[in-house]
């Protein structure tokens, strides 16, 4: 078995792209959270741009995990929040970490919310990754 095996269910919905659940094999477990769409300074990066902010969210994911020797491919759940009152919003913050992952499916979860910590700030991941034994 593969470190992450998604799971599918003929008897739940599964939107493209989704997973309900995923088994995991044993080893290492990574928890991020918080990723922000910020610069090596804390600036927020691309203000008002839910597709751009999406897509450093990922980068900064790819560059915490691998830290600490793992990649997104290791991602077995993923948590996107987006801080915008449009359902389209949601949606296009979902395209973008969902194309990042490439063929990897991990269980995801897609948040809309009212507001997120940092100024111009409309999305934030949180991730939990596993290294194999």
């Amino acid at each position: 078995m593969a470190a992450i095996e998604p799971n599918t269910s003929s008897s739940l919905y599964s939107p493209v792209g989704y997973v309900p659940s995923v088994t995991v094999a044993a080893g290492s477990t990574i928890y991020t959270a918080a990723i922000a769409p910020t610069d090596a300074d804390g600036a927020t990066v691309g203000g008002g741009d839910v597709q751009a902010q999406a897509r450093r969210c990922v980068a900064n994911l790819a560059v915490a995990l691998s830290e600490v020797g793992a990649r997104l491919q290791d991602v077995a759940k993923v948590t996107i929040c987006v801080a915008e009152r449009l359902q389209a919003d949601l949606t296009v913050a979902w395209d973008a970490v969902h194309e990042s992952f490439g063929d990897h499916r991990p269980a995801a979860v897609l948040l809309g919310v009212t507001v997120l910590p940092f100024d111009e700030q409309l999305v934030q991941i949180d991730a939990v990754a596993v290294l194999p034994a």
